[in-house]
């Protein structure tokens, strides 16, 4: 058994659709603004887990959002080769981050 499909809660789907296809760079699996889906999928593998942008216009979703980021929780981990040349790469592309990489040797 494997993970087909897992959502991330998101203010703006279109907007969160845009900034990770444009920015981070993931692909389009599924994208219907009109309804507000979006599908993304890494590019690495492309038939892998796809990740739902799904609005948080629900208090259950905004709640959850607001606790995770309050926490300073992830709500989500990437993995890459590279942390810092990965960090390097967004930080050229305006992403903000709320902490530089560290190491945990």
């Amino acid at each position: 058994m494997k993970i087909a499909l897992t959502s991330i809660a998101v203010n703006d789907p279109i907007e969160a659709f845009k900034f990770y296809t444009e920015i981070l760079g993931f692909a389009e699996r599924m994208y219907i603004p009109e309804a507000r889906l979006a599908i993304v999928v890494s590019p690495e593998e492309p038939t892998g887990t796809g990740l739902l942008l799904e609005p948080n216009d629900n208090p259950i979703s905004a709640t959850y959002q607001q606790a995770i980021r309050e926490a300073g929780l992830p709500a989500i981990v990437f993995g890459v080769e590279d942390v810092q040349k990965e960090y390097e790469r967004l930080k050229g592309r305006g992403v903000v981050f709320t902490q530089e990489p560290t190491r945990s040797d």
